[in-house]
């Protein structure tokens, strides 16, 4: 699944990395650098947080949240309590990063609800996607070989050793989910609490299990 299939609304500030390239996980090695050449040339609404992370003026950020850069939180965005950017983050407009919630080389889009104990890692969340409480990406393999992404017709090869998952727009992930490296959901689509999910997900679904995936009824 392409990112054109998967961010439909293009509601991010880091729209302009994720268009130049095709699938999701080629952006991945590009967000550090992205945030550190827009980072300088940010509106004077932005501040500087902590080296190489700006937080725009609106935005939220708890006393004991830690913030490492390079790292960028946009307008209307929460940050709160305990919750750890380790760096190459982007926090879209109007999103939630939660309490203990951990995130590192990621991209939440615009309106994205990450709001619980989670783990965010090497991954790119689509506009008004939503993370239930102890769902976590997992973005490395137990055998730490490169991650493959398991495609309906065909494998993908990635070439990095770190990916961790991609949801489209207004994706559900059910609380106490793992996504497993490399997993792409597509957009619309809900998934069970407690579901152990990889591989690419079509829109429109309801994730149920791996073994019970049934269309969405409009």
């Amino acid at each position: 699944m392409k990112n054109n299939e998967l961010f439909l609304t293009q509601n991010s500030i880091a729209i302009d990395l994720i268009n130049k390239y095709e699938y999701p996980y080629e952006v991945l090695p590009h967000i550090k650098d992205y945030i550190l050449n827009i980072g300088e040339n940010l509106s004077d609404d932005y501040i500087l947080v902590a080296e190489n992370a700006w937080a725009h003026k609106t935005a939220k950020i708890a006393a004991t949240a830690s913030i490492t850069g390079p790292a960028i939180i946009d307008g209307g965005a929460e940050i709160r309590q305990c919750a750890f950017i380790r760096g190459g983050v982007i926090v879209g407009k109007n999103s939630v990063l939660g309490n203990s919630c951990e995130m590192k080389n990621a991209i939440l889009f615009d309106n994205v609800q990450v709001p619980h104990f989670n783990y965010v890692g090497d991954s790119i969340l689509g506009y008004k996607s939503h993370m239930g409480a102890g769902s976590i990406t997992s973005n490395v393999k137990s055998d730490k070989t490169n991650v493959v992404i398991k495609g309906l017709n065909s494998n993908i090869e990635t070439n990095l050793k770190k990916v961790g998952a991609f949801l489209g727009d207004y994706v559900e992930v059910g609380c106490n989910s793992v996504l497993n490296p490399g997993t792409i959901v597509g957009p619309n689509t809900s998934i069970y609490p407690l579901t152990s999910v990889r591989g690419v997900i079509p829109p429109n679904s309801i994730v149920k299990t791996m073994e019970s995936i049934v269309e969405k009824r409009s």
